[in-house]
């Protein structure tokens, strides 16, 4: 059984990393380079840095923050955020980024996604999904949570996957931040949609949670960002819980 990964999530604004709530409320958690730096030390798998405002204030990711954060980190570092072209994504990866995360500019430009997966391998290309429950389904939303888009979430993913994505990073808008617990119900429906790997996100608050995601919810890695920051949940205590409910993870 291949092991379950656990991330460590920064959403990054203005060169700092934020929090909040339902992608609301941001409050300051500290600098992006010194986190990561801890939580490579602590045993993290990956760390995915997110530039949470580029895509709505239309401007380039901050590749020099990249930069300084990715020589901190000797394991996978994702970045997404702003990242419209192949170009783009190129100097993000030559900024010592492993992968590329595409979200509005994917939903916007489906192509992209091929583009991407041609150029640098479906490896490094990652599709990130940010979605909120509409009735009996989730709809996708775009520019850091602030545009509804007409995607059905489920369907996208999939499509993402044929166009030629890696992995899907799933994001629940109605349980970021909460800490009430992953939406198993969206992450097992996008999970059972595709072949590719599903990263769950959005609303870890303790070590069952990610537990809970993990087998219920059928992902194949979970993030937080909160818990980690503000020291809720250690990650060696989380992988030590982890494996005591018989899931595989890295040591």
């Amino acid at each position: 059984m291949l092991a379950k990964r656990v991330i460590a999530c920064l959403d990054v604004k203005d060169g700092r990393v934020v929090k909040g709530i339902q992608f609301l409320d941001l409050r300051d958690a500290g600098d992006p380079a010194e986190l990561a730096a801890a939580y490579n030390r602590e045993g993290v798998d990956e760390v995915i840095f997110l530039d949470i405002t580029a895509s709505a204030e239309k401007r380039a990711l901050i590749v020099e923050t990249v930069a300084r954060t990715a020589r901190q980190v000797f394991i996978p570092l994702a970045v997404g955020g702003g990242i419209r072209s192949v170009a783009d994504a190129r100097g993000i990866l030559l900024s010592g980024a492993d992968k590329v995360s595409v979200n509005t500019a994917a939903v916007e430009n489906p192509v992209l996604i091929t583009q991407l997966s041609e150029e640098f391998g479906s490896q490094a290309v990652v599709l990130a999904i940010d979605a909120r429950r509409n009735g009996d389904s989730w709809s996708v939303y775009t520019y850091g949570g602030r545009k509804l888009t007409d995607r059905n979430a489920i369907e996208w993913a999939a499509e993402g996957e044929s166009l030629g994505a890696g992995e899907i990073l799933l994001t629940s808008m109605d349980c970021d931040g909460t800490q009430n617990g992953f939406d198993c119900a969206l992450t097992k429906a996008i999970s059972r949609a595709v072949m590719i790997p599903v990263i769950a996100s959005g609303g870890a608050g303790n070590a069952e949670h990610f537990a809970q995601v993990l087998t219920e919810g059928e992902a194949d890695a979970a993030l937080a960002a909160s818990i980690f920051h503000y020291g809720t949940v250690r990650v060696s205590d989380l992988k030590r819980h982890l494996r005591s409910q018989g899931i595989t993870v890295r040591l």
